[in-house]
């Protein structure tokens, strides 16, 4: 099975902790260079020296917040360094909460951060593939756009949305050798899972503890996923051997999703 990265250029968002910077490790490991970005510079310089034993890397600060800011950023990257072959599209959830507590700018925020911040990276990624001949770009989401997870509204709704765009966009680009795939990470040991948990026991009253072990239970492989196994998804989509695997949605979440 062919995995080599090698010659291969990776853009990863939020790469410098949980999910995203594991991501970044695996494919550099495989022999892609990396470009690193995220919001602070501090963290990407951190990282980015974490990785310099493993290839030639980069970083590129960008606030996900700031849309037309993130355009001019990857346009100009691109111009000046040329294609990138891999784009892995990882921002992190929107607040929890029920749906009917939701403000009307929490949809749209989210929306832009998300949707809105995607498309402008594939759109500056894909003229590149194209002439490349070879594209990967993979959507960290959430198992929520198989399975509405509860106290999730705006997350739920929008996740939906960044599943619906990619699975469009997975059938206009498949004839270039492009593919463009999903991964649903399940309740995954990071800071994210972390302040879910913190947030269902002030709301239940119960301890973090109770709360921690109340998710589990709902979980068939009785744990938490480390980070490193969602990256092992994420660099499988990326690689060579994934190239007739296109506009699926890829749950890595211990059986906890009911639905096929």
């Amino acid at each position: 099975m062919n995995l080599d990265l090698s010659g291969k250029k990776a853009l990863v968002c939020g790469s410098t902790q949980g999910i995203g910077k594991s991501s970044a490790i695996e494919l550099a490991s495989l022999g892609a260079s990396v470009i690193l970005l995220a919001r602070n510079e501090a963290d990407l310089k951190k990282i980015s020296g974490e990785l310099k034993g493993i290839g030639s890397h980069d970083y590129l600060v960008a606030d996900f917040s700031k849309p037309e800011e993130l355009r001019i950023t990857i346009n100009n990257y691109i111009k000046e360094k040329g294609p990138v072959h891999i784009l892995v599209n990882n921002t992190g959830g929107p607040p929890g909460g029920p749906i009917t507590e939701a403000k009307t700018e929490e949809f749209t925020r989210a929306f832009a951060n998300h949707l809105i911040c995607n498309h402008i990276l594939a759109q500056a990624v894909l003229p590149g593939m194209k002439e490349e001949k070879y594209g990967r770009i993979v959507n960290i989401i959430s198992t929520s756009v198989k399975q509405p997870l509860k106290g999730l509204g705006v997350s739920n709704t929008i996740r939906a949305a960044v599943a619906n765009w990619s699975k469009t966009l997975s059938n206009e680009v498949a004839q270039y050798g492009i593919t463009v795939n999903n991964v649903l990470p399940g309740a995954t040991a990071t800071g994210r899972l972390k302040s879910i948990i913190d947030s269902k026991a002030k709301k239940s009253g119960k301890s973090i503890s109770e709360a921690e072990s109340e998710m589990l239970k709902e979980i068939p492989a009785g744990r938490f996923a480390d980070p490193s196994e969602i990256a092992n998804a994420v660099a499988f989509l990326a690689s060579p051997a994934a190239a007739y695997i296109t506009g699926i949605n890829v749950p890595v979440d211990g059986g906890r999703t009911s639905s096929l």
